[in-house]
């Protein structure tokens, strides 16, 4: 209802505008006729005469100057008559037209544009904000946006960008295997670069539970040979170094790494961590800070990856709160399903710590310690981080 009444004052705005002129009449003449002025100059002489303040031969000679210019003027009347009566005659014409255009003017500027807009516009449709225009419905979920996206590229499966922008967001869902066919959509339709081969290789390994299969160890060495320096690959190069048991090599790639790596960067602490449990030095001791649990978390289970955990720095105390919640919650349920390293528990033991959930780390202790029962030395770290944390008795 607002937008028809703005409307309607714009339009009657435009029509103030275009009438006003047209409604103006035509200027007056002069005002006044030398006819008149001369005539009361000559009673003038008569009475200044008769008063005696002119002589008469001044008074007759006055008398005929004023004589022949009334006589002048009588024939200029005369001629600016005939003028005004022309003038009239066109003043007429172009009063008719002027109201035909006022006709016009009232005609077509309220009702043209009103016809074009019920001819081409959408007056039924009800009113959408900008924000729902140019991000869909508001009450659109998550799952409603990747469904039509899904949708879109199922009917041009040759959208590259489309593919490479839903690998992420299939990550984040915990859906790897269709992040996995996503990202090779992406680097067949898109082309050859180190980044996305290096994120198809880290869709793989976290589709295998953390494990890089020699199908994702290709992934990442193509990476590597397009730039030597690309650190998502050189990181799971090690890592895959590591799994087969080769920690002395695992140990030089992670400390090439760190050496290339800007100070800052938001992987070093997980490098760090992994250098140190290559080397078989002490890693670094829980902190009550909530990105130390985001990175440590991002390192041993499936689900955000280090530039995930670099933008959960711009949440809220909270919503960040809300997130390490929900990754110790899915690493804890991938521990208890698929068992795990004595790394991934002790993860989990110092998160539930850092978090202020004593009674759950002691309790993820006590599940380490049966599902590494083949471990000694892997119950003994267990028992070490235990008491370090003070989550004895």
């Amino acid at each position: 209802m607002t937008l028809w009444f703005i409307f309607a004052m714009m339009t009657a705005a435009a029509m103030l505008a275009v009438l006003w002129p047209l409604g103006r009449g035509p200027r007056g003449g002069s005002g006044g006729s030398d006819l008149v002025v001369y005539k009361d100059q000559l009673h003038e002489i008569d009475r200044d005469r008769a008063a005696g303040l002119i002589g008469e031969a001044e008074a007759e000679a006055a008398r005929l100057e004023i004589s022949r210019r009334l006589l002048a003027a009588a024939d200029a009347e005369k001629t600016r008559a005939a003028a005004s009566r022309a003038a009239a005659k066109r003043v007429s014409a172009r009063l008719t037209w002027r109201r035909l255009a006022i006709v016009a003017v009232l005609i077509v500027l309220p009702l043209g544009p009103a016809s074009l807009y019920v001819a081409l516009g959408s007056p039924n449709i009800p009113a959408q904000s900008a924000f729902a225009r140019v991000n869909g419905p508001q009450g659109d979920t998550i799952a409603d946006l990747v469904g039509k996206v899904e949708a879109r590229l199922a009917q041009n499966p040759d959208d590259g960008r489309g593919w490479e922008l839903l690998a992420p967001v299939y990550m984040r869902l915990g859906r790897f295997d269709d992040a996995v066919a996503a990202r090779r959509n992406a680097l067949a339709l898109n082309g050859e670069t180190a980044a996305r081969h290096a994120d198809l290789g880290e869709s793989l390994a976290i589709a295998a539970n953390g494990v890089v299969t020699a199908e994702a160890k290709t992934e990442f060495d193509r990476a590597v040979a397009l730039d030597a320096k690309d650190p998502k690959a050189r990181y799971f190069l090690g890592l895959a170094a590591e799994q087969d048991g080769n920690k002395e090599a695992a140990a030089s790639i992670w400390r090439a790494l760190l050496d290339d790596t800007p100070p800052g960067a938001p992987y070093v602490k997980l490098v760090r961590e992994a250098l140190a449990r290559a080397t078989g030095t002490a890693a670094p001791q829980a902190s009550p800070s909530g990105d130390d649990v985001s990175n440590d978390l991002a390192a041993a289970a499936p689900g955000p990856n280090a530039q995930d955990v670099a933008a959960a720095a711009q949440m809220s105390d909270e919503g960040r709160r809300d997130m390490i919640r929900g990754m110790v919650s899915r690493l804890a349920d991938r521990l208890h399903r698929d068992g795990g390293d004595v790394d991934a528990w002790l993860r989990l033991v110092r998160a539930y710590a850092v978090l202020g959930e004593r009674d759950k780390a002691r309790d993820a202790a006590a599940d380490a310690r049966r599902a590494l029962a083949d471990r000694p030395d892997g119950i003994r770290l267990i028992d070490d981080l235990v008491k370090g944390l003070g989550l004895e008795g």
